[in-house]
């Protein structure tokens, strides 16, 4: 009877019949295979049922669904298994082709960076017009672009580090503008810092300024310092669109840092058309006109300076898609979490920060891809996305539940059924996450909070995950709608079945200028912006234990 029913079935033929995951060498028969197919096991309900037979068919129906959603997982854990197995068999093809290239030279990497290091230090006193020459041949002799970073881990160095720092200058970089101007970019070091140590022992160099590039190249909790190795010449303010009273003081700053500070400045086209309908003062005041020039802004500018609330933080952050100069923000806006310093102290606030040094937060970014599900590998993915608070999957306008599944480095976390999830960094753990119930945690702890929308479940607690991490979330097969992700609050996007967002830690952090130090400047934002445990004091005069 069964056996009659299986053939009647598979005549009416569409292809669904045979289960997607199974392969001859699953051990599996093919008259097993059919039983995959939903539509038949519909098909054989519909029909006249036999008694006591309709619960057994609808559970084998059910057994079959896991089955086959298992192999599925067992089929792409097997592909991203060699997919990474190729990547990293093309890093070290690669490591070894550019170890071949250097002992034919003669030259091991630690001797080319040191004669790299040294012949910058004597161009740089003899020869200056020959500095573009030294970055030149530093850019070729260095595997990471990091030829003069010296990184250092608490203090431990080997003997060879020692001598290629003894022997190092930091690269000067030279930029000649459109109106035949040379544009100097300042460099500077960053070092751990601790608060009320006059020596040196606890300051190590963690990373050095070069062409903007500020990379994480260790984790403390001491204060990080940055001290200028020379001045800053180029700076560039971004403002709060539609502000009457930011124009104004906009105006006025950029006067200010050009006559008396002598700063070449850098705003944005819409800024400067602002500028020039004011005055024809303004015309000093430089600008890009395409992607391509904003691409190497991070070459050309020291310092950046804006004028608004987190928002326009926000907004310049993500100008830069990979590294960021030191950003000092004043406080124009609502809500003040990134913003530390007022306006009205401007110019006492601009000198201290030219002269150094300062403290600094390095808030870290995510880098989010988002991979189709007809993309043929895991390499496969659109353009990343860098955010600086969350980017959000949510139901969108539908009615039905998201449906999400969470993977952390290929170990499956949770199905998300509510409104959504929000992935968020740890400076943007006072935003959008903390209305959903996630956790304040200090902007300078690496983590990635994992945080639910409305979940359909009680025991739905949020998560804070350590940030070498990589999170994926998926939109399963079986899922009622699409999601849609947004990224800082922008740039939406629709997740249909078998879409996949992956989020990681991005390499590069945006560092902001403290008032006092990152603990300090925390805590203040934390009592001003939200009135944290703002309560009256209990009387001193009601009952007492004695």
């Amino acid at each position: 009877m069964t056996t009659s029913k299986l053939n009647s079935t598979d005549s009416h033929g569409n292809g669904e019949a045979s289960l997607p995951c199974s392969q001859p060498d699953n051990g599996f028969s093919d008259s097993l295979t059919l039983f995959h197919s939903e539509k038949a096991v519909q098909e054989l309900l519909q029909q006249t049922p036999i008694q006591h037979t309709d619960d057994h068919l609808i559970e084998f129906s059910e057994a079959l669904r896991t089955v086959a959603k298992a192999l599925k997982q067992a089929a792409e854990g097997k592909a991203f298994a060699q997919a990474e197995a190729a990547e990293w068999k093309r890093r070290f093809e690669l490591e070894r082709a550019q170890n071949q290239q250097l002992e034919h030279k003669g030259k091991s990497p630690g001797e080319c960076n040191g004669d790299i290091n040294a012949q910058r230090m004597e161009n740089s006193t003899n020869q200056p017009m020959l500095r573009n020459e030294a970055n030149e041949q530093s850019e070729n002799c260095c595997t990471n672009g990091l030829c003069s970073h010296e990184i250092l881990h608490d203090g431990e160095t080997d003997s060879h580090a020692k001598a290629v720092q003894n022997k190092m200058m930091r690269k000067v970089h030279s930029i000649t503008c459109l109106d035949g101007n040379q544009l100097v970019l300042a460099s500077f070091k960053l070092s751990w810092w601790c608060k009320g140590d006059i020596s040196d022992q606890h300051k190590h160099d963690i990373v050095s300024f070069e062409r903007g590039n500020i990379t994480a190249a260790g984790r403390s909790s001491k204060q990080i310092s940055l001290k200028w190795e020379s001045n800053p010449q180029t700076v560039l303010v971004m403002t709060k669109p539609n502000s009457t009273s930011v124009q104004i003081l906009c105006a006025e700053m950029i006067r200010w840092m050009k006559e008396h500070k002598k700063l070449n400045i850098y705003v944005e086209p819409r800024v400067m058309g602002e500028l020039l309908s004011e005055s024809s003062y303004f015309n000093f005041v430089q600008t890009w006109k395409d992607e391509k020039e904003i691409l190497s802004l991070h070459t050309k500018v020291d310092l950046v300076v804006t004028l608004g609330g987190d928002g326009t933080v926000l907004w310049a952050a993500s100008m830069f898609k990979g590294p960021v100069p030191p950003i000092v923000s004043f406080s124009l806006g609502s809500l003040g979490f990134m913003t530390p310093f007022h306006s009205e102290q401007y110019r006492d606030c601009l000198d201290s920060i030219l002269k150094g040094p300062i403290s600094i937060t390095l808030r870290h970014r995510m880098q989010c891809h988002v991979i189709r599900d007809a993309a043929k590998n895991e390499y496969e993915t659109e353009e990343p996305i860098l955010v600086l608070n969350e980017v959000t999957i949510d139901r969108g306008i539908s009615s039905f539940l998201a449906n999400l599944e969470c993977y952390c480095d290929n170990s499956f976390v949770t199905r998300v059924q509510g409104d959504g999830l929000i992935l968020s960094t740890t400076s943007g753990s006072t935003a959008y996450s903390l209305g959903a119930g996630g956790s304040m945690v200090h902007p300078q702890v690496p983590g990635i909070l994992f945080t639910p929308i409305c979940p359909h479940s009680l025991s739905f607690r949020p998560l804070i995950l350590p940030e070498h991490v990589t999170i994926r979330v998926q939109v399963p097969f079986n899922s009622r709608s699409p999601a849609w992700a947004s990224f800082d609050g922008k740039d939406r996007k629709q997740l249909a079945a078998g879409d996949a967002l992956v989020c990681s830690m991005a390499p590069w952090p945006v560092p902001t200028a403290c008032q006092i130090d990152s603990t300090n400047d925390f805590l203040r934002s934390i009592h001003d912006g939200l009135h944290w445990n703002l309560r009256k004091t209990q009387s001193v005069d009601g009952p007492q234990d004695l």
